[in-house]
């Protein structure tokens, strides 16, 4: 998630080494700134209860009795029952089915059931135990009824409160949310969005028979430090035509396993998914929006902590789209692929005050869920960039997160997930940093959370927490300052030898004093913020002026290098260079101790055009293209596919502890010439073969003179990215070399000892 900060700010953080990015949403204005078991048993019934029970403090639960009849004239329900405070959400009961919805400050609140085209056709009061509002509707079908609730309470905005008697919420703990039918297309309910209405309501499915996933079924074990991570935006990733997938299925869940094969050949084996939580992709679409043109692609911007996207479905229906992500994730887990889920708990759709856009949390309780500004309630805290922040540390709050997390890894059966903008649930109500954030603790204390991947993007507006995230030796962390020193060392920047290796060696200054390994750095060099592969060695500059916002949007630290040209050119030297330089870039990656991220695309070279925030454009801009047959793009994939099944074959690479000097050579070692851009070192491992790697970043060539290679064995080059391809990498690293090797400007080379 990108992040917009005030100028002062900005200078600060470039100060401090930080690479701050800008957020696609919304950009702040009058930012406040604060001091300061896993499933493999067989699954019950997919969607009939809540996750897990959700505990309300027990001081909580005094009854104060309020109820009322429920609206006369519907054949929905046979009759109206008081119900239960738990769990929250709807749940099944014997006679009928349960709702229950969490608001302190509420005075009434009013369930609402709609038809499938959203009309309203019944309104029942709610009874409130403490600060529970529930009822029962005995009679009530198990699915295909959709509803909202109606909440009423007393005060204005200067209160903290947003309230609307007539608006109809979602309810926070809905299984499935159900609005328009298919992705970027408005539909007959659209009109229902209007002053009171509003296009997502809740669903659920308690009729349909539980999910099979098969007497086969296994899910992958591979633990952290084995996994290549392929973050993939489920909608861009199949929606271009060449995908070659029926047009029902492009951009979505069954489009992604569709790609399975071309995963798992590649050699990845975990995925994670950009949000797929419930989102409005329209938003941008309102009134006096510089923006109104573009489509969220990227999902940042949630409706829903417990439902999938419906529109990333096939078949144009919530419950169907939970049966697709189940068939999505049984597939990928068939071919040895982890599904690891981007979450955000940060902030959500609802925007902020001066575009309020009451949708759920905000109407049902606006200062429970949100973090206000404490003198001034009437505004919310921005700490996540995008107008508001949730208020993640507040124990009903918490709670939500966590049933959230639950279902997914019970329910939809997934195997991590990396948090957006983690920082912000280091934060008290008040915004206020926290050594030991509750919802952090509790998530790493939970008996089956704890037994996930867990990996936290460690910064927000205000925190940047890269080495430093609280982690009970569970959390791992996206490694933003591998990202930026691998960059600058490819590119050629003086000074930046020793943070090059320390980055290639598992970033112990970072990892190595908290009882954390080697694989709780989360090496990346390109995510969905930021340009693509391509684009950061064909652009010094961002152009972002398609997005509507002058160019602004976006970070401006990119430590990219064009290699001579910006954008596109016919330059075949050019060309060759830019193509060396990814095939540099991969290689760095592949050889560091520590986790590997890549993003999709970059494995065959896809542009955005030098877009480095391209969040909002369902066009070929963010759709990668499936163009078999182009020579440059399949030659890129070969070396990627080769070179991800070393990294994955070798155990030199992706070990468990951090690097002793019976591990690690370092060759060429004036750590204090500046102006040294080359850096070359042996990983030692005597059962399968030591591994000698080069890297020269200086505009011309390098000598290596070679250290003598164990007894009975020899050097052997597996890389030499300076060569044509297939050369550029040989299979099996069998093709012989001289005791001093000449190392091209700007390539790298990988050589194995291998028995003589």
């Amino acid at each position: 998630m990108q992040l917009q900060l005030s100028r002062s700010l900005g200078r600060a953080a470039q100060g401090t080494g930080r690479r701050v990015p800008v957020c696609p949403r919304v950009q702040p204005r009058g930012i406040v700134a604060t001091p300061g078991a896993l499933p493999g048993q067989p699954e019950q019934q997919a969607q009939h209860s809540a996750p897990a029970p959700n505990r309300i403090p027990r001081s909580r639960l005094h009854v104060r009795a309020q109820a009322a009849p429920a609206t006369a004239g519907t054949q929905l329900y046979t009759s109206v029952a008081a119900g239960k405070p738990e769990p929250l959400g709807p749940s099944k009961t014997a006679s009928g089915v349960n709702f229950a919805l969490f608001s302190k400050n509420a005075k009434s609140v009013k369930l609402v059931l709609l038809d499938g085209e959203a009309k309203q056709l019944a309104e029942v009061d709610c009874k409130r135990s403490g600060d529970v509002w529930h009822v029962e509707l005995q009679g009530l079908p198990g699915s295909g009824v959709r509803y909202g609730f109606k909440v009423a309470g007393d005060g204005g905005w200067e209160t903290g409160h947003r309230w609307n008697a007539n608006r109809v919420l979602l309810d926070p703990y809905a299984p499935l949310v159900a609005g328009r039918r298919w992705f970027g297309k408005r539909d007959a309910v659209e009109q229902f969005k209007g002053k009171d209405g509003s296009l997502f309501l809740g669903a659920f499915d308690f009729d349909s028979p539980a999910y099979d996933w098969g007497s086969d079924y296994q899910r992958p074990t591979a633990p952290l430090k084995d996994l290549i991570i392929y973050e993939v935006p489920v909608r861009c990733f199949t929606a271009d035509p060449s995908s070659g997938l029926p047009e029902a299925q492009r951009g979505t869940f069954a489009g992604l396993a569709a790609k399975a094969k071309y995963l798992q050949s590649l050699g990845i084996n975990a995925v994670e998914l950009l949000p797929v939580f419930e989102w409005d992709e329209l938003e941008f679409r309102r009134s006096q929006n510089p923006r109104d043109h573009m489509t969220n692609v990227w999902g940042y911007s949630h409706i829903s902590f417990h439902a999938p996207m419906s529109r990333l479905g096939s078949e144009g229906s919530a419950e169907a789209t939970a049966r697709e992500f189940k068939d999505m994730v049984k597939t990928l887990h068939a071919h040895g692929i982890q599904v690891l889920l981007d979450v955000v708990y940060n902030h959500t759709a609802e925007a902020d005050d001066r575009d309020p856009y009451l949708l759920t949390l905000r109407g049902i309780d606006n200062s429970t869920y949100y973090m206000l500004d404490p003198g001034s309630p009437v505004q919310l805290v921005n700490w996540s960039g995008c107008g508001n922040t949730v208020n993640a540390n507040h124990p009903v709050v918490s709670q939500l997160i966590i049933d959230s997390l639950v279902r997914w890894v019970t329910e939809y059966h997934v195997d991590g997930f990396r948090f957006d903008l983690a920082s912000c649930l280091c934060r008290d109500e008040r915004g206020r940093p926290m050594a030991v954030p509750p919802v952090i603790r509790n998530i790493a204390k939970h008996p089956l959370l704890s037994q996930v991947k867990l990996i936290a993007e460690p910064w927000d507006i205000g925190m940047y927490q890269v080495g430093t995230f609280p982690n009970w030796d569970i959390w791992a962390e996206w490694n933003g300052k591998y990202r930026d020193d691998v960059r600058r060392f490819i590119k050629g920047d003086a000074g930046m030898k020793g943070a090059f290796a320390t980055r290639l060696a598992g970033s112990a200054d970072l990892y190595g004093n908290n009882n954390r390994r080697p694989f709780h750095s989360i090496n990346f060099i390109t995510a969905h913020d930021g340009f693509s592969l391509y684009d950061m060695v064909s652009y010094n500059e961002k152009r972002n002026g398609a997005n509507g916002e002058g160019n602004r949007d976006g970070t401006n630290d990119n430590f990219s290098w064009n290699c001579g040209a910006e954008g596109e050119t016919g330059d075949a030297g050019i060309k060759a260079l830019r193509q060396r330089q990814m095939r540099n870039c991969m290689v760095a990656l592949m050889l560091s101790q520590g986790t590997p991220m890549i993003v999709s695309g970059d494995e065959v070279g896809k542009t955005h055009g030098g877009n480095n925030n391209w969040y909002g454009h369902d066009n070929p801009m963010s759709h990668l293209q499936w163009n078999e047959g182009d020579a440059t793009r399949d030659a890129l994939l070969r070396f990627c596919s080769e070179l991800f099944a070393f990294r994955r074959s070798h155990p030199a690479l992706g070990r468990e502890h951090f690097l002793g000097p019976q591990d690690i050579t370092w060759h060429e070692n004036n750590w204090d010439n500046s102006e040294s851009r080359f850096l070359a070192f042996t990983l030692h491992h005597k059962e399968a073969g030591d591994i000698y790697a080069a890297f020269n970043a200086h505009g011309f060539s390098v000598d290596a003179h070679l250290p003598k290679p164990p007894a009975g064995r020899k050097w052997c080059r597996l890389v030499d990215t300076n060569l044509p391809t297939p050369k550029d990498f040989t299979p099996g690293g069998n093709a012989g070399v001289e005791p001093v090797y000449n190392v091209q400007a700007f390539s790298s080379i990988v050589l194995l000892a291998k028995p003589v």
